[in-house]
């Protein structure tokens, strides 16, 4: 469905920037905006004045990618429950619940959830000059309210989006029809204290899901759920109602922190509300990556995927090793790793590479508060060689309560974008990086691309992340596009 602009008259880029910055909602995306802001209607991010472009052959990508990525959860999901059967080699989940508590260890392993995969799927992408690379895997993304708020804001300014303007309200709801069975259901989006600066953009979900009469949503705190012996009751506008989907917004690790988790999942596993994403915090684990380029279970992946989706995602997923602290036979290497050709036969040997052969990343595979938002990771090459060695031996000494990866770092191309700048009032352009993110909602056999968030951070960052010096934009597709 195309956008019908709300503004008649072509503006000057300069004030189609000022137009996104002064009609987007309040508080949307603090986590950018930072705790301590207390001008609501500030904008801590740079705006663009038009949607950031991407060309066909990538867009087209993103189509696939979806598709490609439901699968690896359904395969890694599988791959998971037959190890746990001794039907696949034990090292499996010997990783996945390392350093997990018996449980969650019990829950995700519950035959309720068996089949579950996430209603939300997004992957973080690179575009570097070789292609594209999924740097990270997210199954609780942040960012939907962001990009759906932006989208119908840019609309008004009459740009198509790449998913349609109206295309994270339409997806999710779509996703929660199809998981509950109800065209029209009624859904608690619970944000956790942890996860409290997303909550303006969840806010603004559940109100648009509300608006377009798709859903019945709320963004509640988990001390608003109410439990009854038959179901999970929420407060809506319209009056208290039986939750039909809960879309947990709090991550496993901090289980214990949220209250009355007992009684949401309790209910979850009794059938009264369908929780999406499952407590499957296996599904979760950034080193499901280093395990797909683990030799071993090549065929496995094989199998499951089948040759075309495998080889599309060897390109996609870099390589990835997890931190492991056991011994090595004295002939054997580190299958894959490699510098200038030279095999790695322990992790000691990383330890005198120079800055230029450093071209790794290292970070907290999951379950912990430090693998989230960028916090935890290390670019190799920014770092002292004794900082470099006190990372690895850190990684290492962690394994077991939480396991770390090392992964193969990929610099992004440099892309042009153009910005607002606040103190002259004009228009400039910015030399950076960018990470996409496509948001894709499951429903029955599919995931739908239906947005795609840019962060194009200043070509002299490391990370690409949200940040008040980054541009943040939806992606429309242009043959001028990248």
């Amino acid at each position: 469905m195309p956008c019908s602009a709300n503004v008649r008259t072509p503006l000057a880029p300069v004030d189609r920037a000022r137009y996104v910055a002064e009609h987007l909602p309040p508080h949307l995306f603090r986590r950018v905006a930072g705790p301590d802001v207390t001008d609501p209607g500030k904008v801590a991010w740079r705006i663009s004045p038009d949607p950031f472009p991407i060309a066909p052959a990538t867009a087209a990508a993103f189509q696939t990618l979806g598709g490609d990525l439901l699968r690896f959860y359904r395969a890694a999901n599988k791959l998971y429950m037959q190890s746990i059967k001794d039907a696949a080699p034990a090292f499996i989940r010997e990783y996945l619940e390392m350093g997990k508590p018996d449980n969650v260890v019990r829950l995700q392993r519950q035959n309720r959830f068996k089949q579950d995969v996430p209603g939300v799927i997004r992957p973080d992408i690179i575009l570097t000059e070789g292609g594209m690379i999924a740097s990270e895997l997210d199954s609780v993304p942040g960012g939907m309210g962001f990009v759906g708020a932006m989208g119908q804001t840019y609309c008004e300014l009459g740009f198509d989006q790449l998913g349609e303007y109206d295309g994270i309200v339409q997806g999710f709801a779509s996703m929660a029809a199809s998981i509950s069975g109800k065209p029209k259901p009624v859904v608690a989006v619970v944000i956790s204290r942890e996860s409290d600066d997303y909550r303006g953009e969840m806010e603004w979900l559940a109100g648009a899901l509300r608006d377009k009469d798709l859903a019945n949503a709320v963004a509640v705190r988990p001390e608003d759920i109410v439990f009854t012996e038959e179901a999970l009751v929420v407060d809506t506008p319209s009056g208290r109602h039986t939750v039909d989907v809960l879309y947990r917004f709090f991550e496993l690790f901090d289980l214990l922190n949220i209250p009355k988790q007992e009684l949401m999942l309790y209910a979850a596993r009794h059938k009264r509300v369908a929780m999406t994403p499952s407590p499957k915090s296996f599904l979760e684990e950034k080193l499901w990556f280093a395990l797909f380029h683990n030799p071993t279970l090549e065929t496995a992946w094989l199998a499951e995927l089948g040759p075309q989706t495998f080889s599309r995602l060897r390109a996609v997923i870099p390589e990835t090793w997890v931190l492991d602290p056991h011994p090595l036979p004295p002939q054997a290497v580190i299958y894959g790793l490699s510098v200038d050709g030279r095999p790695i036969r322990a992790w000691r040997d990383l330890y005198g590479l120079s800055k230029s052969e450093r071209q790794f990343v290292v970070k907290p595979s999951g379950f912990s508060e430090m693998a989230w938002g960028s916090r935890g990771v290390y670019v190799a090459n920014d770092l002292t060689r004794d900082e470099w060695m006190a990372v690895i031996d850190g990684g290492l000494h962690t394994f077991e309560k939480s396991p770390q990866i090392l992964q193969r770092f990929h610099k992004g191309r440099r892309v042009q974008t153009s910005y607002l700048d606040e103190a002259s009032g004009t228009v400039k352009l910015m030399d950076g990086r960018v990470r996409l993110c496509p948001y894709y909602f499951v429903s029955g056999e599919e995931a739908v691309l239906r947005g795609v968030l840019a962060t194009i951070a200043p070509a002299d960052k490391r990370l690409i992340h949200g940040m008040s010096d980054a541009v943040m934009a939806p992606c429309s597709v242009s043959e001028a596009g990248y």
